[in-house]
């Protein structure tokens, strides 16, 4: 088993870099077929989606724009439970459809806060699109229309996540054991 030492916690491999490419291909794909003809702008959610988004819009083949827009609620390796805008949004998206990018979905409650943030600046439409969620932490209902990986409820590091600040740059995703 490959682990890994992100300051003072021990990490496995969890989902193998190979694997995330591939789900992100399909997403990536679903998201060619549905905005055919549209020119969508996606908002990356940073700092955790930054690797997603960039592998991601490299496989979408539509005309599309991308901002990004930074939310906080994570301290270490618990939710705050609060939502903080650190960074707004400095993009017109009125009448515009928005795919926003998301590394992991958990509670939901900041990307149900982000969503009520967005709809009034009037968007076309709002799809959420993230590479993880855990549909067991779910505190609100989310219509997540693209999801690349469904995982339990472990805290995870690799491929953009991070443990306060150290363990994004690892293609891998790694569990906490």
């Amino acid at each position: 088993m490959q682990t890994i030492q992100v300051k003072d916690k021990q990490f496995a491999v969890s989902i193998p870099a190979a694997q995330i490419a591939e789900q992100v291909k399909r997403v990536a794909d679903e998201i060619n077929r549905d905005y055919a003809g549209k020119h969508p702008i996606f908002l990356a959610v940073l700092n955790g989606s930054f690797i997603f988004a960039a592998d991601l819009l490299r496989e979408v083949t539509l005309p599309c724009e991308i901002s990004f827009v930074k939310l906080a609620s994570y301290q270490g390796v618990n939710t705050t439970g609060e939502i903080r805008e650190v960074i707004g949004l400095n993009t017109d998206i009125t009448g515009r459809p928005v795919i926003i990018v998301e590394d992991i979905v958990d509670t939901g409650l900041t990307m149900a806060h982000m969503i009520d943030t967005l709809k009034k600046q009037n968007p076309a439409s709002i799809d959420v699109c993230t590479l993880l969620v855990k549909p067991d932490k779910l505190q609100v209902h989310l219509d997540i229309r693209y999801c690349a990986m469904q995982i339990p409820n472990d805290f995870i590091v690799g491929y953009g996540l991070d443990y306060d600040g150290f363990g994004r740059n690892s293609k891998d995703i790694y569990t906490l054991i």
